[in-house]
């Protein structure tokens, strides 16, 4: 069965950093780009970054831009999100996500073009 996992959330204090990892299992990433969005509470899920197959493209979202770092390990099957500087309005459920149609793929912030989610990993921020 196709799935993601995230982990590596935790609870941080302003100021802080957190590296994220979504692992993949019953299929490889290698054909997917990959996004990473965020769901705070009562909120709707928002994109916050992506990386493209090969990984020399990512794109961020203006409020994680010079924090945040997209990167994956495509032999090790797994994507990663670290977070720098990290704010308490960084507080949320993170999510992985995959994306590919019809043997293509590419970087999008619409989340309704992913093929494949995570079931998310908690990030809060607070002193």
């Amino acid at each position: 069965q196709a799935q993601l996992v995230e982990s590596g959330g935790d609870l941080v204090q302003p100021g802080g950093s957190l590296r994220l990892s979504c692992a993949a299992s019953g299929f490889t990433l290698d054909y997917f780009a990959i996004g990473w969005f965020l769901q705070a509470r009562g909120k709707e899920r928002e994109w916050v970054s992506c990386i493209s197959v090969a990984g020399d493209i990512t794109f961020y979202a203006d409020s994680v831009k010079g924090r945040f770092t997209i990167s994956r390990d495509n032999a090790k099957n797994a994507v990663y999100l670290q977070m720098n500087s990290l704010k308490p309005e960084d507080t949320a459920v993170y999510y992985c996500a995959a994306q590919s149609r019809d043997g293509r793929s590419w970087c999008t912030s619409n989340q309704y073009e992913y093929n494949y989610w995570g079931q998310g990993t908690q990030v809060t921020v607070s002193s």
